[in-house]
């Protein structure tokens, strides 16, 4: 019988990814506190400017930036979508917190994975260079890659050159686009084309057999903020201010 969804994967493996990657969007939902919200320190001068420059409600920005905080949550989580989607090729299987994201069973390719092409600085590339140099060193028959999911081409190339001023190579360690490593997986030219195509499907599918008990609570920071306000009689963004700044000299006249 054929797959429903895309035929690299089964579909039962790909709705159990789907699964995954719902719980952790309500766990980061539910999560965010007044104490989590404020837990990196809020930019409310920055908020000041967008509340009146882009004619933004207080309440309805605190509750975008609430949201922007979420969203930087779930893109770590979308980075181990791709690393289960792509475990369950046959022949590969998920790191499982051993260094690597992704490894042949027979210890002919190993990867580490990020979402996105810009989300490491010189030291962060440095060190995964040499941990995959190290893995090419020790497992002699293994390719070893960089994958970017989101990558600003489409690329399958060795990855050498200057890093942190010292110049980097090694005959088994590559750089890889999102697209071409799970075209290496799958064996597919286009099979994230056709998870891309295959997802809407399989998220309503997913969504229409979940368990009721899935349903959301709302996050807890905007209420437990605005029930501050009534007492202390501040607008939104003085009392955001005033929790985060009030030993800063002047600010506790809030």
């Amino acid at each position: 019988m054929a797959n429903k969804y895309v035929d690299f994967i089964s579909d039962e493996h790909l709705l159990n990814c789907v699964a995954n990657l719902h719980k952790s969007y309500l766990k980061a939902k539910n999560n965010v506190s007044k104490k989590s919200f404020y837990s990196n320190k809020v930019d409310t001068i920055k908020l000041t400017f967008d509340s009146k420059f882009n004619n933004i409600d207080e309440e309805d920005l605190i509750q975008s930036e609430i949201l922007r905080q979420i969203d930087k949550s779930i893109n770590n989580s979308i980075g181990t979508f791709h690393e289960q989607v792509l475990g369950g090729i046959k022949g590969f299987e998920v790191g499982k917190l051993s260094g690597f994201d992704i490894k042949a069973n027979d210890n002919t390719l190993f990867a580490d994975i990020k979402n996105k092409h810009n989300t490491m600085n010189s030291s962060s590339s440095e060190a995964l260079f040499q941990k995959l140099a190290r893995y090419a060193d020790d497992y002699k028959k293994a390719k070893c890659y960089w994958v970017q999911i989101l990558a600003k081409n489409s690329f399958n190339e060795h990855w050498k050159g200057e890093i942190n001023g010292k110049e980097y190579s090694h005959s088994r360690v590559f750089k890889i686009s999102g697209d071409q490593f799970y075209a290496l997986l799958s064996g597919q030219e286009d099979a994230l084309f056709k998870l891309y195509k295959a997802l809407p499907k399989a998220i309503d599918d997913y969504l229409k057999s979940s368990k009721s008990e899935n349903i959301e609570k709302e996050n807890s920071a905007l209420e437990e903020i605005n029930a501050e306000t009534k007492k202390s009689k501040r607008t939104i963004l003085n009392q955001i201010t005033f929790e985060n700044y009030s030993y800063y000299l002047g600010f506790n006249k809030l």
